[in-house]
């Protein structure tokens, strides 16, 4: 390589470099303004970027939010791993969060956790009670029995407990919230919009893989 040649690629190097540096300056210089820091938390996805939602089925904003998080859970990088943690705000979110947990116990959340939504803000259906419930899960092809065993489990009280505590010590204030690597947080009320929540999500996912890379 001539010695002109080598001059250009170190100046490319040095804008990419430089392009780099300005975008994470942008990034934080939004810092409380659509996202903020909190106490970091443990990741538990590894090598791979955490992302956490924090959602309450009752929520309108999360069911609002479904159809553009979806979008992004289909075309999210390969270094990034999503979580689903049910908020539990306060003792009357907690039925909401057993639903969750017995759909992850009975390996259904793929197929009916959009349908929780569906069942509750266009169907009205009332989430929050057992029976009514039960009579959802048969109607959704699972055995009654099944769907009791799972939602009464000892594995559903801990992870519903879990959640109570992990809505603490992440600061969750309102759903929906996402966590990026258990460092930074965003929300609806962060977020210019709630389609807004997903470019903010991209950016603090450059952030923490940054981040990571100094480590």
């Amino acid at each position: 390589m001539g010695g002109a040649a080598r001059a250009l690629v170190g100046l490319l190097a040095v804008a990419c470099a430089t392009a780099a540096a300005q975008a994470q300056e942008i990034v934080r210089s939004r810092q409380n303004a659509e996202y903020r820091l909190i106490a970091p938390q443990p990741v538990e996805t590894r090598d791979r970027i955490e992302v956490i939602d924090f959602f309450w089925y009752g929520c309108p904003y999360c069911n609002a939010l479904q159809p553009a998080l979806e979008g992004w859970i289909r075309r999210k990088p390969a270094d990034v791993a999503l979580r689903r943690i049910p908020a539990i705000l306060n003792e009357s979110w907690a039925p909401h969060a057993r639903v969750y947990y017995a759909l992850e116990q009975l390996n259904e959340v793929e197929r009916l956790h959009l349908k929780v939504y569906y069942s509750y803000h266009v169907e009205l259906l009332h989430v929050s009670k057992p029976d009514v419930m039960a009579e959802w899960a048969v109607k959704n092809g699972i055995d009654r029995k099944t769907w009791l065993d799972a939602y009464y489990s000892p594995e559903v009280d801990a992870k519903v407990e879990r959640a109570k505590r992990l809505s603490r010590d992440y600061t969750v204030e309102g759903t929906p919230t996402l966590v990026v690597d258990g460092r930074y947080l965003t929300s609806g009320a962060l977020a210019p919009s709630l389609e807004g929540m997903i470019p903010v999500l991209e950016d603090l996912i450059r952030l923490a893989r940054q981040q990571r890379a100094r480590r």
